[in-house]
Order: structure tokens, then sequence, then C-alpha cells
């Protein structure tokens, strides 16, 4: 099966609004119209206005500047978490999948025990330790995601290892990293690019949710959660202070669920026709 899957309805989607969100984050330096972290009491829990497009926070701040500058910190936390733990299982599962019998043993007990720990618990105690931060949080959430990973590449490396042309290039003579490369990974990866792609969202919404509990950007950072936190006391007074993250954060997982939902109908449709 190809990696080039056609583009569909679900897949403009989520590239559309993703590259809106990614575009406002790149060129958030140039288009904020005020200081994010500039407070000004004389203008707090302004409604939006001209001047202010979704108001203003309890300190005074632009929100809409905020929102900007905040979609660097909240994208870029969530695609830290969600990589490194792709990284990481990869790794175990492909060792798991692979490895001599002693060491896939090993690794297959190893990630059993880390499932056994609910992840939400298992990023909670991470946290802890490290202190809390944006990038202590990203850490603790792809130390607590990794073992799935393993897991679910492992499962990928197994079913792809008794293919019949895998079996036929180990045969031959085919080892190492020319297996992987050329028999392997074309059977991995789709499955892995439709699953990191929903990972990524909930790895969002984990960033968004934990720093709402204070566990991950501190004040004055303007991540989207930690901007829900701030502006819970005055959703009655001032309901866009709540609204404009929380619509952020809701795209943002909209936007890669529609693309692993496109990616997924794609690739089954495509290697439906290679049948």
């Amino acid at each position: 099966m190809t990696m080039r899957p056609k583009m569909n309805s679900l897949i403009t989607a989520g590239l559309l609004i993703l590259g809106m969100l990614g575009l406002a984050a790149v060129l958030a330096p140039f288009i904020m119209p005020h200081d994010p972290l500039g407070a000004n009491l004389l203008n707090r829990l302004k409604p939006p206005s001209f001047s202010y497009p979704l108001g203003t926070d309890h300190l005074g701040r632009c929100v809409f500047s905020r929102l900007l500058l905040g979609a660097r910190y909240t994208l870029c936390a969530g695609l830290l978490a969600s990589m490194g733990a792709l990284f990481l299982g990869a790794l175990a599962g492909l060792t798991a999948g692979l490895a001599k019998p002693g060491l896939r043993g090993v690794m297959n007990i190893f990630m059993d025990v880390v499932l056994a720990f609910p992840g939400l618990v298992l990023a909670l105690a991470l946290t802890g330790v490290m202190g809390p931060s944006l990038f202590s949080l990203a850490l603790a959430l792809a130390g607590a995601g990794w073992a799935w990973w393993g897991r679910f590449v492992r499962g990928l490396a197994v079913t792809a290892r008794e293919k019949p042309y895998v079996k036929g290039g180990i045969v031959c003579g085919v080892r190492g990293g020319r297996l992987l490369r050329y028999y392997l990974l074309p059977q991995v990866l789709p499955s892995t690019l439709v699953a990191a792609s929903f990972k990524t969202g909930w790895m969002i919404l984990g960033i968004s949710g934990l720093s709402y509990l204070g566990l991950g950007a501190q004040p004055p950072i303007p991540e989207w959660g930690a901007m829900l936190q701030e502006s819970r006391l005055y959703l009655t007074r001032a309901p866009w202070l709540m609204l404009a993250p929380g619509t952020m954060v809701t795209l943002a997982v909209l936007g890669f669920n529609f693309l692993a939902e496109g990616l997924r109908d794609a690739l089954e449709v495509r290697q439906a026709g290679e049948l």
C-alpha cells in the first residue's frame, strides 16, 4: 500500500482549520493589535469593540492578542507531547515486536506495567515531580502516553512481520534498516499516521485541561487553558473571556479529528482498491 492518500472533504477541512491556526501562531507577533502581556486596569473587562476585537480581560489585556500568542504555546506543547509519546512508543513497540524473544518479553512486561497506571494519574504524578510549567506538562503527557503507542506499534509490527512478502524478504537475507524501511514501515505508517492525528488532538485537549487546573502554563503566559483558568471567575460578567480560548481549543481538536478521519477513509479506500 502506498502512502499517498487521496484528498477528501475531511482532509481538506482538517488542513484548512489547522493551517489557519498554524498561520495565526506563526504571524502572531506581526498581527497582534496590542501587547498581549501589557496590563491596563483602566480597560479591564471591556466588551468586544473595534479597538479590542475580543474585548479585554480582568487586567485590561487584549484577549485577541493573547489568543494569537497562545496558539504558539498550546499547539507547540500539544505537538511536543504527541510526537514525544509517538517516538518513545515506536522505539519500544518495534523492539517488542521485532527483537529477540528475551528482549521482546522484557519490553512487553514493562509496557504492561506502565499501562496498569491510569494515564491521567501518571501525568499528574510526573508533573508534580517536575513542577508546574508548560514544558513539564508536555513531557509528562508524553511520558504517560508512550506505552499506549508501544502496544499499538507492536501490534502493527507483528502483523506486518507475518505478511508473505516480508517473510520472503527475510528468507532472502533482508535485515536491519533495509527490512524496516522497505518492508515494515509501509505497513506500519498509514495506521500510525491516522492514530497520531487523533492523539495530537487529545494531547492539545490534555494540555489545555491540565493548564486550566494550574499544572501547565503559569501566568502571564497566554496559553489557552491558562486563559480559561484566569477567566472562570468572570463567566457571567464577561463571557467572552472563556468563549474565545474555548472555541480555539475546540477548533484545534476538530481540525486534527477531521484530518484523522479523512486519512483513515482515504487509506482504507486505497487499500481496498489494491486488494
